[in-house]
């Protein structure tokens, strides 16, 4: 993989299958993520679109395949938390460990800060060491813990919540701007 050149570049609805595949395994044999049932891929393109309404959806890809994704969403719907959005990031089990988490989350938050959000927080199924040790690598820090609050392959699981400041909180913010704003180049 150092040899191949990883672009990151936003995702569109086409990208809906190749993101389907790295999703399932996640939804299916772990409690990583909290859906039960994956969503099939015209489910996962109208998610796509949704989310790029306001917010980036990245994917990492050498030569049209896809190794990850990487995207940001409302943390909660009332006005006042408009500047703290929730991040999520998934990549291929065959290779992870190889750099394109961190260069997801890079560009995730240099498009954040660009739209003025302040702060990404990050729900993680506790205990999920790779996960945890990520985005601790990536400067966010512990903030919550939710001992058994979801249910999911039979047991009950503890949530944590980290999160990051991205960027200065001086006064009141600037308004937070679409994604259309940030990058007009991109097609959904």
């Amino acid at each position: 993989m150092n040899s191949e050149i990883i672009t990151i570049r936003m995702a569109t609805s086409r990208d809906a299958a190749q993101l389907q595949a790295i999703y399932a395994p996640y939804v299916q044999n772990t409690p990583i993520s909290l859906e039960y049932t994956a969503p099939d891929t015209a489910e996962f393109a109208q998610r796509i679109v949704a989310t790029l309404k306001t917010y980036p959806y990245l994917v990492a890809e050498v030569d049209g395949n896809i190794l990850g994704y990487s995207y940001a969403g409302p943390f909660h719907a009332r006005a006042g938390y408009k500047w703290t959005v929730e991040s999520s990031i998934y990549v291929r089990e065959d290779i992870t460990r190889g750099g394109i988490g961190r260069m997801l989350y890079q560009k995730l938050e240099e498009i954040l800060v660009r739209q003025n959000i302040v702060n990404v927080v990050a729900c993680i199924i506790y205990p999920n060491a790779r996960s945890i040790g990520f985005h601790t690598a990536m400067g966010f820090e512990k903030v919550a813990l939710f001992p058994h609050i979801a249910y999911k392959l039979g047991e009950w699981h503890d949530v944590i919540w980290m999160k990051k400041t991205i960027s200065q909180k001086i006064g009141t913010p600037l308004p937070v701007l679409p994604i259309s704003e940030i990058d007009p180049c991109f097609e959904v």
